[in-house]
């Protein structure tokens, strides 16, 4: 992996940041919907794992958006990974909590796949915030809530935070009157590297790869 510091002189977004950073300290959150129609038809012929096949959907979407992987260094430089690795939430139902787990990304499905299956049966039964030791620095948050189909999302912290990373969630598909089987999906942005732009691109990326992906 490799971290790609930004030539801050020359960055086209570099009022922006510091705008953000210093006077206006802004995260925000956009909510859609994604068709997922063709590609949950695939996966039910498949009988893959729904949670599995969408969180490299996501995954690889942030791996094309340079926006979507900045952070800072451990001297506070900004700067992009080259490659982002899905940290992701798994439920434990006997007690209703949930740890995080984090699979590495391959751009290659069936590789990721394996190896986040693998990753989830290993892990499964591991109690605590972070099931799966030594995640990367380079790594997104993604999240799932299954038991709801929702219109919008927000969160707020107490504190101030150099988290970056977007923080992305998507709930539970549901069939619309024309047949269509729509999945919620919210992106949380920390304004100093992202924008409106970046963030709809996201959602764009999102429908094009679910509308296209071949399993």
């Amino acid at each position: 992996m490799a971290f790609h510091k930004i030539d801050m002189d020359n960055w086209e977004r570099r009022e922006h940041y510091y705008y953000y950073r210093d006077f206006i300290k802004t995260r925000y959150n956009l909510c859609g919907e994604i068709d997922i129609t063709g590609l949950l038809s695939q996966i039910r012929e498949k009988r893959l794992h729904f949670y599995l096949v969408f969180l490299y959907v996501v995954i690889h979407t942030v791996n094309e958006i340079k926006e979507l992987r900045m952070c800072l260094d451990q001297d506070g430089a900004l700067g992009y990974w080259d490659v982002c690795h899905p940290s992701y939430t798994i439920f434990h139902k006997d007690d209703l909590t949930f740890s995080d787990i984090w699979t590495e990304y391959s751009p290659d499905f069936q590789t990721f796949y394996e190896r986040a299956s693998q990753d989830m049966e290993t892990f499964k039964d591991v109690k605590g915030i972070k099931a799966k030791p030594d995640t990367p620095p380079n790594f997104c948050p993604i999240s799932c809530i299954p038991w709801i189909s929702f219109t919008g999302f927000g969160s707020d912290t107490y504190a101030e935070s150099n988290m970056l990373y977007p923080v992305i969630l998507f709930g539970k598909y549901h069939e619309n009157e024309k047949g269509q089987i729509l999945l919620p999906l919210s992106i949380a942005v920390n304004h100093m590297v992202a924008d409106g732009y970046h963030t709809c691109l996201f959602f764009q990326k999102i429908q094009e790869f679910s509308s296209s992906l071949k399993l």
